[in-house]
């Protein structure tokens, strides 16, 4: 079968690899489509983040969905021909915090497309992979293949909302209208919110925000005083959530979340120097948010059902022999919110 793999920034080829046999409690997967994420971006454009580099040829990719082709023994609900959306999380479940009941923070955790442990774990895009059968979440297909390969971003989004707390009724600010800000967005809608913001240097974004359920849109790079009405009396909003991943948004954020109010921070790869007073006198909650577990069956299902709508945040599918033009094509925030490969 044929993949995406990264040899080193900018150095994406599209390479034959070995497919492993379906042993019992696996499925094997013919993948239709995979969405490239901010993550793989690093990996094309840097060859990393941060401390994590890429040490050997890596297939990337973690957003992927599928046919069933084979079903392995011991295997029962599932059957093949049905459409999956596939998790790329696959925790150990015996450390301390998987035995906490905190999966995302497993100390063993093997994910899709991760340079985090060596050797890496090879990524989805693929044309073909085994699996676990238990990261195998069936969509009807009701639904297209490009949109159940949303669920793992969207997950990821609705693991921010739950690390929130409720949200009915709340006034919302997401700083960030990229693909997880966008499906922030549609899942703090989907909370019951009653008034959401969204802010961008970049009015392409906004607007497909605005699709997904924003009520309001900000560009703070041509209306950088916007945002000043939302201070007074120690600030409007109930929650606001960072998916920027930028050290300004959050200090601006710390002026218009109200007193007693609450941060969570889905960006990353920032440093921010925090005015402590203000985090202490204003009795705000900051708050981290990483990944997903059983968020991701959530938001299969909310995309089967159509009661979260990703198709406004498709901005292009190409096929997997155009993988290098597909990844420049998603660098460009100007023109792309979400590229998918086909397979």
């Amino acid at each position: 079968m044929r993949a995406a793999v990264l040899h080193s920034p900018r150095d994406l080829r599209v390479e034959e690899s070995a497919l492993p046999p379906v042993g019992p409690g696996q499925v094997g997967v013919r993948i239709g489509a995979g969405g490239i994420c901010g993550s793989d971006l690093h990996y094309y454009l840097h060859g990393g983040f941060g401390a994590v580099r890429l040490q050997e040829p890596m297939i990337l990719g973690h957003e992927v969905a599928g046919i069933v082709e084979t079903v392995g023994s011991g295997v029962s609900d599932i059957t093949a021909g049905q459409m999956v959306a596939v998790n790329p999380s696959l925790p150990c479940g015996l450390c301390r915090y998987c035995r906490m009941g905190l999966p995302t923070q497993c100390l063993d955790m093997r994910f899709y497309g991760s340079a985090m442990r060596f050797p890496h774990v090879q990524g989805g895009f693929r044309e073909a992979l085994v699996c676990e059968a238990t990261q195998a979440i069936p969509v009807p297909d009701t639904v297209t293949v490009f949109e159940a390969a949303f669920a793992e971003p969207l997950a990821v989004a609705l693991h921010a909302v739950n690390r929130a707390g409720a949200l009915m009724g709340k006034r919302v600010l997401v700083t960030g209208a990229g693909p997880i800000g966008a499906l922030t967005v549609a899942a703090a809608r989907a909370a019951g919110a009653g008034e959401i913001v969204v802010t961008d240097l970049h009015d392409a974004p906004l607007a497909a925000a605005l699709k997904v359920g924003a009520d309001r849109a900000i560009n703070v790079k041509t209306a950088p005083e916007a945002l000043a009405a939302f201070e007074a009396e120690k600030g409007y909003f109930d929650v606001m959530f960072e998916a920027a991943g930028s050290a300004e948004t959050l200090l601006a954020g710390l002026k218009i979340v109200r007193a007693q109010g609450r941060i969570v921070q889905i960006g990353q790869g920032a440093q921010a120097s925090l005015p402590m007073s203000m985090l202490v006198t204003k009795e705000l909650d900051l708050i981290g948010t990483f990944r997903f577990h059983e968020e991701f069956a959530l938001a299969a299902r909310f995309i089967a059902e159509r009661r979260i709508d990703v198709r406004p945040l498709l901005t292009e599918v190409l096929p997997l022999a155009d993988a290098v033009k597909a990844f420049e094509l998603a660098a460009d925030r100007t023109r792309a919110m979400k590229v998918q490969i086909s397979f």
